[in-house]
């Protein structure tokens, strides 16, 4: 740091030397840049933030979610590989500064939707659904991070507080409040720059409310704040709908629609193909339990003939053995087979998820009805568990595969779950933590599991908060055999914020990947 502020001295004093020698024009003009912006829009930060947090999302999902969650394999000995719960710490850093990063972005459209002169409402409001959005993450994953005093730079805050986990989830809530007030009054604002619903400010208001609900959801066990987030759910969900809308059908789900073609270059095109190689993408092997369950429901999602180019509506290529996976956690030295796996963009790929037009997902339909089927069976809101299930189901389905089911109680649905030996039963108890006992909440769980499919770390976030579903135990696991619960903090900030992140280890745990967040304590 010392040489770098010697350099950048050195290089002001030479410009002012050769300025005070030779400049004839005056000093303003020289130092206008005739092509930056001295200011913005609210519509001109708002795509490039949503694309940023969503590229990070997805390379994150695919190359550690999937690991821990038993999706794919990156099939190796070699040690620090994150299906076998090795993590090592420099994972955390890249979430943790791309997140940040376009904080600032998100929090500056409210600012400047804030002032006189550009005042917008809707621009407010979908500000704090994005930062809802983004810090939910944050906490999820870390814990404890910077909040109120994070962004705060111009302010000269360089060394922000870290908060409790608590305290910024019901502050989220708060803003998610705010937020359906704010898009209530339906401000129009520009669709050419919003890359997700074209300007249409009630679907903006549907997520922000479904987001709400996955909150509320998420903190619901903690006993401090599960009365109030539980009649919060209620109202949302049963007593107030008409002033909390959310999403009901996909046209709702919050999603970024890639261009769809194989160009890393081309306005939205997906980051699949701006940053992963194609040899890269299609290395990793499907496991045996992601695999095994959608064949033995005979899921449309995996049917070659109901697909693309008799290439399975998720892109996956048949192993030496067939559509079959691997099993996940092995231990190292076994010569384990590659099977299974999404196929990339190459000459020979007849359709694949890197180029698909679909994956840019921030939340999705069939994710509410889950929320809700788990809700109506612990008894909070009206309504049946089965019917919001088998809506979920529908919902999960169709988003990859349009009018696959008519709908969610057409004989479709009925004939697919009995067939698939995955019927509600109201028999059932709502929960069963015995390995692989049946419950209303396994049913719920291993279903939303495939509906979280590439949405950043929920299957994850989900599994740290249910246990569910019951996931393959390989014998060759690290860390004791346990799923990681969140990662540590990025090493930059001990060296850039060494009192607030010594304060931070002091009141959540020590800073390693098995310390439980406030969500998850007992």
């Amino acid at each position: 740091m010392k040489t770098k502020n010697k350099i950048t001295s050195y290089i002001l004093l030479s410009a002012l030397c050769l300025s005070a020698l030779s400049c004839k024009k005056d000093f303003n003009e020289v130092n206008t840049d005739p092509i930056g912006r001295t200011n913005t829009t609210a519509g001109q930060l708002l795509a490039p933030a949503l694309v940023n947090v969503l590229s990070t999302n997805m390379v994150r999902n695919r190359n550690f979610n999937n690991e821990l969650m038993q999706v794919t394999v990156d099939i190796s000995d070699a040690e620090g590989k994150v299906f076998r719960y090795d993590v090592r710490r420099n994972w955390a850093d890249y979430t943790w500064n791309n997140w940040y990063l376009e904080l600032t972005n998100l929090r500056d459209i409210y600012t400047i939707a804030n002032r006189p002169e550009s005042l917008n409402a809707s621009y407010k409001g979908i500000s704090l659904i994005t930062q809802a959005w983004v810090f939910q993450l944050l906490t999820d994953v870390y814990g404890d991070v910077p909040y109120f005093e994070a962004n705060k730079g111009k302010e000269g805050i360089i060394e922000p507080a870290f908060d409790k986990q608590k305290d910024i989830y019901l502050d989220l809530l708060d803003k998610l409040e705010e937020a359906n007030k704010l898009l209530a009054t339906g401000t129009t604002i520009s669709a050419n720059a919003d890359p997700v619903y074209q300007g249409d400010i009630n679907k903006w208001r549907r997520f922000g409310n479904s987001l709400y609900l996955r909150l509320l959801l998420r903190i619901s066990g903690k006993s401090d704040v599960s009365a109030r987030v539980i009649a919060k759910i209620k109202e949302i969900a049963d007593t107030n709908k008409a002033n909390y809308p959310v999403m009901e059908n996909n046209s709702h789900t919050a999603k970024i629609l890639w261009n769809g073609t194989n160009s890393s270059t081309a306005v939205y095109s997906s980051p699949f193909m701006i940053n992963v190689r194609a040899v890269d993408f299609r290395t990793p092997a499907i496991t045996d339990f992601f695999l095994s369950n959608l064949s033995a429901w005979a899921d449309p999602r995996i049917n070659p003939q109901l697909g693309k180019n008799n290439v399975s509506r998720f892109g996956i290529a048949p192993g030496p053995d067939g559509y079959v996976g691997v099993p996940s956690g092995y231990d190292a030295g076994n010569s384990i087979k590659k099977q299974s796996y999404f196929y990339s963009d190459a000459t020979n790929a007849p359709y694949t998820l890197q180029t698909d037009r679909y994956t840019g997902i921030i939340m999705n339909c069939a994710e509410v009805d889950f929320i809700l089927a788990e809700a109506a069976a612990k008894g909070w809101i009206s309504g049946t568990g089965e019917a919001y299930y088998l809506k979920g189901i529908a919902d999960a389905v169709n988003y990859w595969m349009p009018e696959r089911f008519t709908s969610a109680s057409s004989p479709e649905v009925i004939s697919y779950v009995n067939a698939a030996d995955i019927a509600w039963s109201n028999a059932l108890p709502l929960e069963n933590q015995v390995r692989n006992a049946p419950s209303k909440m396994q049913l719920i769980h291993i279903q939303k599991y495939y509906a979280l499919f590439m949405i950043d770390f929920q299957q994850w976030l989900e599994y740290r908060r249910t246990k569910h579903p019951f996931l393959q135990v390989g014998t060759g696991l690290a860390n004791g055999g346990k799923m990681p619960a969140r990662l540590n903090y990025p090493l930059v900030t001990q060296s850039t914020n060494p009192t607030s992140y010594r304060n931070a280890v002091a009141a959540q745990g020590v800073d390693d990947i098995n310390t439980l967040v406030w969500w998850q304590k007992p």
